[in-house]
């Protein structure tokens, strides 16, 4: 689980100030940091099912939000796949 601080940094970094938290990107930089963490939770506990429902749908609403972005803006679609090192 990400903590407190680590969420009000991400949107600092990706929205501009605190109150900016609805933007994609500040949503996909949220979504993708809860995904990195419940990886190691899924290496320890293999047998999660139910968690790893809740990260499959995680990962699928990233994928709906850079999709959306990428359609209306590519360039900070580029920017932020590189700045999070996702694949694409």
């Amino acid at each position: 689980m990400i903590s407190k601080e680590q969420k009000v940094e991400l949107v600092e970094k990706f929205g501009g100030d605190t109150a900016n938290t609805g933007s994609t990107e500040v949503q996909v930089a949220l979504l993708t940091a809860r995904i990195n963490d419940l990886q190691e939770h899924f290496k320890a506990n293999p047998k999660d099912y139910a968690g790893r429902r809740g990260l499959l749908k995680m990962v699928g609403q990233r994928r709906r939000l850079l999709r959306y972005l990428s359609d209306n803006d590519i360039e900070k679609y580029r920017a932020l796949i590189r700045e999070l090192g996702l694949r694409k």
